[in-house]
């Protein structure tokens, strides 16, 4: 007879099948059980047909993949513990000692270090070209260049290039591309059909985003996914993968899982909010510039329009805008402003359904000041999901504690 024990760990009860609901169930696993040592051989996690271990993926990370290639256009996707790991995976997986990665000046901050440190350790060069000027990439494009990294739009000054001319001058080179897709999402375009319509399909090797951002929506998790749709790119992408070992929580997974049907929802709602608070600030003396694609004087409006604005509608933006405030205001009174903040909390990050905001020091980001960016102390907000109203009092509120 079987000992109470070792019955409760191999109970025979198995639940029967054809349960389905909204959510799907969240399956957490390191050992993966086999039927046989035949099975157990011949199982192959590479192209989802079976699962060995979980490390390679479960029913649940599966069904993220696969969700998140449907919102962005992509055939194969993978996940990582964090943005910043999406944008480590793309480098690690294509560059070897010896090659040259090309960054925007306006790159997300992590990445830039990225390159400056363990890159350039390992061998692997880069340099920062103006995303404004694609006479500038083309110039530094050369032999060794093996990966340029476009982001649209740009970190914290959000400036948006011409994502298909980037494109294809690095194709005619013969340079993957990759893509900093968090702001788009897949939801403003999609960065594997960067011209709908046209009889030679257009569009970046690889998307990386932080799920973190949109996808989560809840400012509770930390995610990233790197996507693509050429097999080969993606096995090597897998491949490097495996090998780092990475993988995400069975219960993240499940929160992005929840989120994703009302990412769009919150991505038209962040989007209203952001440009009715991006076109009033427009209207106040103290900010001399105000950078969100969708203002006619932003820098790259134009691309904006072309890549995101279909014919008749709107468009879409994320919940980022940037404020430049008069060089008469010292730093600590823009830390001021920004600390009498009420609604507007101080912290990184956004997409979530709490405002934030950040100072920058933009001459310590840039190798040099852009020329389209006014001269000033630059302030980040991050709309999130409170009322306009409410919203719009709180920066008024706190610009009169500015003039104090």
């Amino acid at each position: 007879m079987t000992e109470p024990v070792t019955s409760l760990i191999h109970h025979s009860y198995v639940p029967p099948a054809g349960f389905e609901a909204p959510q799907i169930g969240v399956f957490k696993a390191s050992t993966v059980f086999f039927p046989s040592v035949a099975a157990m051989r011949n199982h192959e996690w590479k192209d989802k047909s079976a699962y060995t271990y979980g490390l390679h993926g479960t029913p649940t990370t599966y069904t993220l993949e696969e969700r998140l290639c449907a919102i962005e256009g992509g055939l194969q996707c993978v996940l990582v513990p964090s943005g910043l790991a999406a944008l480590a995976l793309v480098a690690m997986a294509v560059l070897k000692t010896g090659d040259e990665v090309l960054l925007p000046d306006n790159a997300y901050s992590p990445n830039k270090a990225l390159a400056e440190g363990e890159l350039k350790a390992w061998g692997i060069s880069h340099r920062y070209y103006d995303p404004m000027d694609a006479q500038d990439l083309a110039a530094k494009l050369s032999p060794q260049t093996r990966l340029v990294w476009i982001e649209a739009a740009g970190s914290v000054t959000l400036e948006f290039p011409d994502v298909p001319h980037l494109v294809r001058l690095c194709q005619k080179h013969g340079a993957l591309t990759a893509l900093d897709n968090t702001w788009g999402a897949g939801i403003a375009f999609n960065p594997f059909d960067l011209e709908p319509g046209s009889p030679a399909p257009l569009g970046v090797d690889m998307s990386a985003q932080a799920l973190t951002k949109y996808p989560s929506g809840g400012g509770d998790v930390l995610m990233g996914s790197v996507i693509t749709r050429d097999a080969a790119l993606h096995m090597r992408i897998k491949l490097c993968h495996m090998r780092l070992g990475l993988s995400v929580g069975a219960n993240d997974a499940e929160l992005v899982l929840r989120s994703l049907p009302t990412m769009a929802l919150r991505y038209r709602a962040h989007d209203e909010t952001t440009r009715a608070l991006a076109a009033w600030c427009l209207t106040q003396a103290e900010f001399v510039q105000v950078l969100h694609p969708a203002l006619e004087a932003s820098p790259g409006h134009a691309h904006w329009k072309n890549l995101c604005k279909p014919a008749g509608q709107n468009g879409s933006a994320a919940c980022l805008f940037s404020v430049v405030l008069d060089p008469a205001f010292s730093q600590a009174q823009v830390d001021g402003f920004c600390d009498a903040l009420q609604w507007f909390r101080l912290g990184y990050s956004w997409a979530g359904p709490v405002s934030l905001v950040v100072p920058y020091e933009l001459g310590a980001m840039r190798s040099v000041w852009p020329a389209h960016i006014a001269k000033g102390t630059l302030v980040r907000f991050a709309v999130g999901l409170e009322a306009l109203a409410d919203l719009q009092a709180d920066i008024a509120q706190a610009l009169q504690v500015l003039q104090k």
